[in-house]
């Protein structure tokens, strides 16, 4: 019996890029980064304003390499900051699209995932998908408390690409996801991490409370950070700023390249090895954190994501986590891959998708 060809394309806005790629089935077919430059951004007053040109420039570009968008099946874009979702597919619909160009949660580029591909996919009548967007929040109640009741701790992670890396981990294993315990890090430009057990995302590390990382100050003193705020020495932006963006390797060694830091190490720079050391010190004592919900009972744990590449770090983490379970190694952020064949799944009928309504 010949396997019926589902054509998707899937769409990652970033900050000052656009990722696209095509596959037929699990076979990708082309794959393009657009970078945007800071020229061309500072036009925009927000994100949703930068929608006709991120869609022209992927249109020119399916244009340029002679695909025909008459041959999609469907359109799959990066989940954006909407209320809190279940895992796994969403399909597009006006009231996502409604609140992610008026109510948007955050200005924020994955916002334009969907409503790109809603524009795109509409006139073929093909659907457009989100899938494990950034707000998957299936906490259980325990994992919400903070010790003060005005702050609750939401899940916020790389669940798209953690899910992903999880799934394929389990098929590898010959092993029923469901079934399955896993301890899942992801290490970007910001490091999170998550415990999957039963399928679901019962608690989280967010890149605020968990390791330090190229770009962010991860989980800081208390009553330092109450002090830093109300120094003279910054104001509300200024404060954010340096735990979300000028935090981490940045604030330590000047750079968000972990490359950079790598060479300074292999150079003689034992300050530059100290910071790096500590900075997998910090993930892999998030990992032994996670594995405490699920009591120890860990079947894999899988360090993810671009720093993922790196022996040196990936090394310092696993001698201190591979007594908890066996270690996996699945670098990058596969995000493209992961968006299609999550709704590759949904299209075969293998899972669901579900209906996003917007609160009142």
């Amino acid at each position: 019996m010949t396997e019926k060809v589902l054509t998707i394309l899937s769409i990652n806005p970033g900050s000052t890029s656009t990722k696209i790629a095509v596959y037929e089935n699990k076979k990708e077919i082309f794959r393009k980064t657009m970078e945007h430059s800071a020229e061309e951004i500072a036009q925009y007053k927000s994100m949703v304003d930068q929608f006709p040109m991120r869609k022209k420039a992927i249109m020119a570009c399916l244009q340029e390499a002679n695909f025909p968008v008459a041959k999609l099946s469907a359109v799959a874009g990066r989940g954006g900051k909407l209320p809190p979702l279940k895992q796994g597919a969403y399909l597009v619909n006006k009231d996502m699209i409604d609140f992610l160009t008026y109510r948007p949660i955050d200005d924020h580029a994955s916002n334009l995932g969907a409503i790109i591909a809603y524009d795109i996919a509409a006139p073929l009548n093909i659907p457009a998908y989100i899938y494990d967007a950034v707000v998957v929040d299936e906490l259980e109640e325990i994992a919400r408390l903070t010790g003060v009741p005005e702050m609750t701790r939401r899940a916020s992670c790389h669940v798209l690409n953690m899910r992903a890396v999880a799934l394929k981990t389990a098929q590898k294993m010959n092993r029923n996801f469901q079934d399955m315990n896993f301890v899942v890090t992801h290490m970007g430009g910001g490091i999170t991490a998550t415990v999957i057990s039963g399928g679901k995302m019962i608690d989280v590390l967010t890149d605020e409370e968990g390791a330090f990382s190229p770009e962010r100050a991860g989980r800081v003193p208390c009553r330092q950070l109450v002090n830093l705020c109300f120094s003279d020495q910054h104001n509300c932006d200024s404060a954010i700023k340096r735990m979300r963006g000028k935090g981490g390797l940045v604030a330590y060694l000047g750079t968000n390249k972990a490359l950079e830091v790598e060479e300074q190490i292999e150079k003689g720079d034992e300050y530059a090895q100290l910071i790096y050391q500590g900075m997998a010190y910090q993930a892999a004592k998030g990992i032994g954190e996670l594995a405490t919900v699920v009591k120890g009972k860990v079947d894999v744990i899988i360090i993810t994501g671009a720093i993922a590449y790196s022996k040196m770090v990936t090394n310092w983490i696993t001698e201190r986590v591979q007594f908890i379970a066996p270690v996996e190694i699945i670098p990058g952020e596969n995000e493209l891959e992961s968006l299609a064949f999550g709704v590759l799944r949904v299209l075969n009928g293998e899972e669901i998708d579900h209906e996003f309504v917007a609160p009142e």
